[in-house]
């Protein structure tokens, strides 16, 4: 039975009717992707139909105009059916022409409906393997499927209808014949029904290996791992490894296909027995003048497009139900739900109603899977337009205190409250309008500086006063003035007259596309000087005190210089909060903050 997925992305027992679904659903999205050329297609389809039944019965009259020597009427005729001849061929040429453009439309438009569904998504399907696979398995032939499985159902179509009118003139002569040459086509179709299952069935279990087969490609021929992988000198291992499962994946896909083609050899040769059995009777008849030569023309004509039809819809078949099952993968990723279910909330006590400020109220929050909690126990507040700094060793837990803040991540007990508000009762696009966010792993577009600043606030990101103000302020001014084209230079090395900057460089730009969004009212850095020089961090640090004035701002570093500036200071230690106060109560309190600031400090003497 087909599969569908629930809430969370597994799979789960489609309805009875899902493949007849499913068809329905590849003819609409080939429609809507074309209307105009979806038309067209259908109409050479039924033009196909028709041209064979009128070339073999002039075929029939133009060869008994010969015997009854009518050499003026079998000229016509033969012109005649030269028309429909050439006809056929140009709907074949302009049905191969429509297919092809109607499939570039076609894929276009399934690679933007997965890309959009990939937007609607939370960030815990993101870092789920499992997601990932069905990403895999969505977008790797999907793109391709709906078309093919359109085509397969006209293709059926046309099959049918053609069958049905050589049906129509063969039953007339000999319906014995007919049950033969059908029960003759059976076995291949239900060997290529079995084939198309078990190909669908390899695919699907391997899609691990093959994004493991993409990853070992991607690190192998990327700027972002060319230089570890050449001062290591992993290429050789990386290559070996990906020519091992590469070669493992190739020898199973070998196997299928020589069995498959084996098999459907062997089993259409009943076929072709079947067909020349019914051709000798009809010569037989012929010859002992029970009927006429043109008759004899018209039935083995009949015989061999009626079969031919026959097994193409067959086979046809066997080809539907292996696009279906591929389709089915794109279509259970699209209905992976987006919507957030709001928890029922409680009312907030009437002393938070109108409180100003961030509040963690008994958070914790535990991975999905994991048993143990990331954070737990966190009782907090953050007057507005005050200042908080996180410190804390690795794996403590401050960047999920950060993803919680901007709503990336539901709390798995407590609640987030800003201004007295759960947020998880606020849209989410308005929630983070409020929040200027620069991550420790931020991104470094391959795009212009100007998209690379402008996209922290996209609507304004044609804005060039806006930007070359949020260049300032992230410091990145000074550099930015000396590239080739200003606002305008390509960054990276990807694309032609792209600019590598450094990594102190590349934080300039995080730091800007942060400061660009001028109206949010917190301010969210995670280590926002790591990659800085002593004279840089002093520079962006100095922008920093001015650029916080009147906003909340959340702040996360290792570097002490850094922390002094926050009106609070937070120490997370294995999930908890276990000290909190200003640099100087901490300092004197001989804690674990003291321990680290001194062991900073050692470093400098």
């Amino acid at each position: 039975m087909p599969r569908t997925n629930d809430a969370n992305g597994k799979s789960a027992a489609s309805p009875p009717h899902g493949r007849f679904w499913r068809a329905g659903q590849a003819l609409e999205l080939a429609w809507r992707s074309s209307p105009a050329a979806a038309s067209l297609l259908v109409l050479l389809t039924l033009l196909s139909v028709a041209l064979p039944l009128g070339i073999a019965y002039l075929g029939k009259m133009s060869v008994n105009a010969v015997v009854a020597q009518a050499g003026a009427q079998a000229v016509r005729l033969v012109g005649l059916e030269l028309i429909l001849v050439a006809a056929l061929l140009a709907a074949q040429r302009m049905t191969a022409l429509v297919r092809s453009l109607l499939g570039a439309r076609l894929a276009l438009s399934v690679s933007m409906l997965i890309l959009r569904k990939a937007l609607t998504l939370e960030l815990s399907h993101f870092q789920d393997p499992e997601f990932y696979d069905q990403l895999s398995r969505a977008r790797r032939e999907s793109s391709a499927r709906p078309l093919a499985l359109a085509s397969e159902l006209l293709t059926i179509g046309q099959s049918v209808l053609t069958l049905a009118g050589f049906v129509g003139l063969l039953f007339s002569f000999s319906s014995l014949a007919v049950t033969v040459l059908i029960l003759a086509a059976l076995p291949a179709a239900a060997v290529e029904v079995r084939f198309s299952k078990a190909a669908f069935a390899l695919r699907h279990v391997r899609a691990t290996d093959l994004r493991r087969l993409s990853y070992l490609e991607y690190v192998l021929a990327s700027d972002e791992h060319a230089k570890e992988v050449m001062t290591l000198g992993l290429g050789p291992l990386l290559l070996d490894r990906y020519h091992r499962l590469g070669e493992n994946l190739c020898r199973e896909d070998r196997g299928l296909a020589i069995r498959r083609a084996l098999w459907g050899t062997l089993l259409s040769q009943l076929g072709t027995l079947s067909f020349y059995g019914c051709y000798l009777f009809i010569v037989t008849l012929a010859a002992s003048g029970r009927i006429s030569l043109g008759d004899m023309t018209l039935y083995v004509i009949a015989f061999r497009q009626g079969q031919q039809a026959f097994q193409s819809s067959l086979m046809s078949l066997g080809a539907l139900y292996e696009h279906d099952l591929y389709l089915a993968n794109l279509l259970d990723f699209l209905a992976i739900p987006t919507q957030r279910l709001l928890p029922v909330l409680t009312a907030e006590p009437a002393g938070l109603r109108d409180e100003r400020g961030i509040r963690f109220e008994g958070v914790g929050f535990r991975y999905p899977g994991q048993e143990r909690f990331a954070l737990r126990g966190i009782e907090l507040f953050i007057p507005a337009g005050r200042s908080l700094a996180l410190v804390g060793g690795n794996g403590a837990g401050k960047t999920t205190f950060i993803k919680l803040l901007t709503g990336l991540y539901e709390p798995t007990e407590g609640r987030v409250l800003i201004d007295g508000c759960d947020i998880r009762s606020l849209p989410p696009a308005l929630l983070r309008k409020r929040m200027a966010v620069v991550f420790q792993d931020f991104n470094q577009y391959q795009f212009s500086v100007r998209e690379n600043v402008g996209y922290g606030s996209p609507e304004h990101v044609s804005d060039s006063e806006r930007v070359a103000r949020a260049v300032e302020s992230g410091g990145a001014d000074e550099f930015v003035s000396e590239l080739p084209d200003g606002l305008g230079t390509q960054l990276g090395r990807w694309f032609t007259k792209g600019v590598e900057l450094s990594g102190g460089q590349w934080q300039r730009i995080a730091l800007s596309r942060a400061f660009v969004r001028e109206e949010a009212d917190i301010l969210i850095l995670d280590e926002p000087t790591a990659a800085l020089d002593a004279v840089a961090e002093q520079q962006v640090l100095e922008r920093f005190r001015k650029l916080a004035q009147g906003r909340t701002v959340l702040l996360i570093s290792h570097r002490f210089p850094t922390l002094r500036l926050a009106d609070h200071i937070v120490v997370i230690d294995n999930s908890r909060i276990i000290e909190q106060g200003t640099h100087a109560e901490l300092l004197a309190a001989g804690g674990q903050y003291t321990a680290m600031f001194q062991t900073q400090a050692k470093g400098y003497l």
